[in-house]
């Protein structure tokens, strides 16, 4: 049986602002990451016996990690739209709200909606290209939303709808 896996469909290509910069940077400070387990890997090998040598191995494992993310971000960085501006409808949902929710249950829930890059769930910042976010959009305030997980629906009502920073 092979290990065949289809690939990933192309995630959104929108990012707000202040994650393309932090992007931008994370891709100058890899290659600075990048130089010194360059120079830790060199001396790793010049120790001699490289097959049994825990160093070379670990390091060569990091500098291929390090090479992935950067290949990774020179393809993505081009391709991002920064989205800066607020959209002119600022009733509905759409990219970079900020979007209080009231749960079935009573509980108020506040999200984010960014690009996928950007996902951070400890702050309560979605991808837009979640189930959720994507429930959400062009809704407005008092509109009820209802998401399927699994075998339950759990419904939701709008009750603010905000696109400060």
């Amino acid at each position: 049986m092979g290990r065949y896996r289809p690939p990933q469909p192309e995630s959104s290509l929108y990012i707000t602002r202040a994650g393309y910069e932090c992007l931008q940077q994370e891709h100058s400070d890899i290659w600075k990451r990048r130089a010194g387990v360059t120079k830790a890997l060199s001396a790793a090998a010049a120790e001699g016996d490289r097959s049994e040598n825990a160093e070379y191995i670990y390091r060569k494992k990091e500098l291929r990690e390090i090479d992935r993310r950067i290949r990774y971000l020179q393809k993505r960085l081009p391709k991002l739209n920064v989205v800066s501006e607020p959209p002119s409808d600022r009733k509905r949902i759409f990219f970079g709200a900020r979007v209080t929710l009231e749960g079935d249950d009573g509980e108020e829930v506040t999200y984010r909606i960014v690009g996928p890059d950007e996902l951070n769930p400890g702050k309560g910042w979605i991808s837009m290209d979640s189930p959720m976010a994507r429930a959400l959009m062009k809704k407005t305030l008092d509109d009820e939303v209802t998401l399927r997980l699994g075998e339950r629906e759990v419904g939701y009502v709008v009750l603010e709808i905000r696109y400060s920073e």
